[in-house]
């Protein structure tokens, strides 16, 4: 697959070229934030690696361009900090995952095909509950003809309960299917991220609530079956 990776460290993104390379990726580098998106703009990536502390633009800013330049790009972010309210920024910025430096290359290579496979799960081309629409397979939602704004770890949790809809979802089985189990993620992050999809599908009367199992975790259900 194409990935693109951007450090400013010459060094460190030569060192993931060669790696990622060696696996058969086709690698190609940027520096800063500006570049990065020039290099999407003219050709598609299927992953970006991106370091969060860049010049002139962090790579919390560059992750949500890149999803605007291209919504089905993963997204890892490399970083330093290991505090969970910057993990939360860095999640909640559109990014797929995180990996706190200094890491191992190998994980980084499972952490890529990890993102990859949850796209290339067989799964219905939609599920249409109330008046939302989620496609599966374009990565979008829609109310009516509408195109609701959803970053895409906010999506993957969308699609985790409308492909379970009318049924509880864990919140294990969530932190699995959309972190991977990632034993560096809060857990609360689910209650996080349920609670910013409930605020986006009342605002523009979806017609579809997520509603709690006390205990266990969420179902989405048609709003008139509340």
């Amino acid at each position: 697959m194409r990935i693109l990776v951007v450090d400013d460290e010459p060094e460190l993104t030569a060192l993931l070229a060669r790696g990622l390379g060696a696996d058969g990726h086709a690698v190609v580098q940027a520096h800063d934030g500006i570049t990065a998106i020039g290099e999407a703009t003219r050709a598609p990536f299927e992953v970006a690696v991106v370091d969060v502390m860049l010049p002139g633009m962090s790579g919390f800013e560059l992750s949500r361009r890149l999803k605007e330049v291209d919504p089905s790009m993963a997204v890892i972010l490399l970083t330093a900090r290991r505090e969970v309210d910057d993990r939360v920024r860095g999640l909640d910025s559109g990014a797929d995952d995180y990996m706190v430096k200094p890491f191992d290359l190998a994980e980084l290579a499972a952490r890529i095909r990890a993102v990859r496979r949850r796209d290339a799960l067989q799964t219905p081309a939609r599920v249409d509950i109330g008046a939302l629409t989620v496609d599966l397979h374009r990565h979008r939602a829609r109310v009516g003809d509408r195109d609701l704004a959803l970053s895409r770890t906010e999506f993957d949790v969308l699609r985790t309960l409308a492909l379970h809809r009318d049924e509880t979802v864990t919140r294990g089985a969530l932190l699995d299917e959309v972190w991977e189990g990632s034993a560096h993620v809060d857990p609360n992050i689910v209650d996080q991220y349920v609670s910013y999809l409930r605020r986006k599908l009342d605002s523009v009367d979806a017609g579809a609530r997520i509603v709690t199992t006390r205990g266990v975790g969420f179902r989405l259900i048609a709003a008139a079956d509340a």
